[in-house]
């Protein structure tokens, strides 16, 4: 069984959203031609769903700017705009996303104690979301990821894949993603590589497909 995780591909993580990734939107087109061409069994969907008062948003923390270092649960944590409230616009998927194709969404970021970049568990790495189990109860041999942001919570899912997964192939699907930061990015890749996932482009994945 083979399945193509997408991560995150929603309003506020594309142009004119809260949280916006550079050209976040030139993923989707390339998503729809994965889910169409690539032969997959399953199609699973991430999607974060904070709470109003997520402690992760700048806006929860007096007298701090977003895109700052704060405190959350007693670790450093990168402060947020508010994104992604659960219920709003802002949350759903991009408007053009193929979503009647999507067999499962795993909603994440749930808890505004402890931010949620991977879609398999909390950052704190203790509060699983049940996604490994699921895929394992599909019997998954090989998990292909894309979507928002390359240095984030595609990353962040990749490594926990990973590490939670064995025996599945895990592949990022490059092109299909993209990032904050350049630099970033180019971490994040090499951190991928060096944990055993593949990185490879939507059209290495189609070809063989």
């Amino acid at each position: 069984m083979k399945c193509l995780l997408l991560v995150d591909i929603q309003n506020d993580f594309c142009p004119g959203g809260k949280l916006a990734v550079p050209e976040g939107d030139a993923v989707v087109p390339l998503a729809n031609r994965l889910i169409a061409q690539g032969g997959y069994d399953l199609i699973v969907a991430s999607q974060d769903w904070h709470p109003r008062d997520h402690g992760s948003f700048a806006s929860q923390h007096p007298g701090a700017a977003p895109f700052t270092m704060g405190m959350l649960g007693g670790k450093p944590q990168m402060l947020w705009p508010d994104h992604c409230v659960e219920g709003t616009p802002d949350a759903d998927f991009h408007p053009d996303l193929d979503v009647s194709s999507i067999d499962h969404v795993q909603r994440k970021g749930e808890n505004r104690a402890v931010d949620s970049y991977s879609a398999f568990r909390d950052n704190d790495r203790s509060a699983l979301t049940g996604l490994a189990d699921f895929l394992a109860g599909k019997e998954i041999d090989r998990l292909d990821l894309c979507g928002l942001a390359t240095d984030y919570c595609v990353k962040a899912s990749a490594l926990d894949a990973r590490a939670m997964m064995p025996g599945v192939e895990i592949r990022c699907i490059i092109d299909a993603s993209r990032g904050i930061d350049p630099a970033g990015v180019a971490v994040a890749v090499a951190e991928m590589e060096a944990a055993g996932v593949r990185v490879m482009t939507s059209a290495e994945v189609l070809d063989a497909a």
